[in-house]
């Protein structure tokens, strides 16, 4: 058949995605992009591969057929760069990686420094998406590898065909509108042995319990994302229902909210250098965490050039610089 991996790849996306616009949006193409290479895949086939139910479309059975083969076709292609990757002396190619935005900012650019130090025959070439999105971009040949959060309380399904390498770990602290629960705010940095004296002889500052917040409003992403499945998870946990005031998806965005007054929210130090903001940040009680991982498709490990990315991502995430403590009055939280 005359096809083509592209024409292949946006029939596989549209068994996972279910619309063309979706289709688009995970690949970079536009809607009509996508039109056209079902239609030239179409052509290729001599069938019909789609019809149109009320403004979606489906995959006929012919569709289906052939996008259960395309996946394997698509594999086999991968498995085929892979093996002639090896062969080569020298790491050298292009890499698609796919990356949340709190990656874009803080975690890909010191990468990418020691990417063109160490290996400068690869390039990088990364894409934006959503943090929920990723794993299904690694697995269906979208990106080449990811960088994506776990959560122990709402932990990612594991895909089998996916190797999931944990970098690093942070802690949730809670952001309150400055002042907001007097007597817990502590503008140092925070302490995590409760009652603990550090070497000026400071008491640290006492903890919190997400339970202190049953009566404020919140700031949360959608329950239907693994976040803000996992604060909900957490909330209830400690025994009481958040009342969410904004839901937001965006972390600059949820740090302006708090600066305003207008509700809490759990954050980490990776999250709190998106935006600098007046607020005061207190440590929790309970232990809520997330996982910073690289999800790339398990008969990649080997690759030179995927592995030499993997090997820079765990260097420099474990190389972060420690975020600013902030003394007297000021509650300028760039962390």
């Amino acid at each position: 058949m005359d096809w083509t991996s592209a024409q292949l790849r946006s029939l596989v996306e549209l068994t996972r995605r279910g619309t063309i616009t979706a289709v688009a949006d995970a690949l970079g193409y536009t809607p009509g992009g996508v039109s056209q290479q079902i239609t030239a895949l179409e052509k290729a086939t001599g069938m019909r591969l789609l019809r149109r139910v009320g403004r979606r479309v489906e995959l006929t059975d012919a569709g289906a057929t052939l996008a259960q083969h395309a996946e394997r076709i698509l594999t086999t292609e991968a498995e085929a760069v892979e093996a002639l990757e090896r062969t080569r002396n020298e790491i050298s190619g292009t890499l698609r990686v796919g990356l949340f935005a709190t990656a874009a900012a803080e975690l890909l650019p010191p990468a990418l420094r020691q990417v063109r130090e160490r290996h400068p025959g690869v390039t990088v070439r990364s894409r934006d998406m959503d943090v929920d999105e990723v794993y299904d971009a690694v697995a269906g040949g979208t990106v080449d590898l990811a960088l994506g959060l776990d959560y122990p309380d709402v932990p990612i399904p594991r895909d089998p065909s996916l190797r999931v390498m944990e970098l690093s770990r942070e802690r949730f602290s809670l952001a309150v509108p400055t002042g907001a629960m007097p007597g817990r705010a502590d503008t140092s940095r925070p302490s995590r042995t409760s009652g603990a004296s550090d070497t000026s002889g400071r008491a640290g500052p006492r903890k919190v319990s997400l339970a202190d917040t049953r009566e404020l409003g919140w700031i949360l992403p959608s329950v239907r994302s693994y976040y803000g499945r996992a604060v909900l998870t957490a909330c209830r946990r400690a025994g009481f229902e958040p009342q969410v005031a904004h839901e937001v998806t965006d972390t600059a965005a949820t740090l302006a909210l708090v600066e305003a007054g207008v509700g809490v929210s759990v954050v980490t130090d990776l999250m709190l250098r998106l935006r600098p903001s007046r607020l005061d940040v207190l440590e929790l009680s309970e232990t809520m965490e997330r996982h910073i991982v690289v999800v790339f498709r398990s008969f990649a490990e080997h690759r030179p050039t995927v592995a030499a990315l993997v090997d820079v991502l765990r260097t420099s995430t474990g190389r972060r610089p420690p975020r600013r403590e902030h003394h007297g009055t000021d509650k300028l939280a760039t962390r």
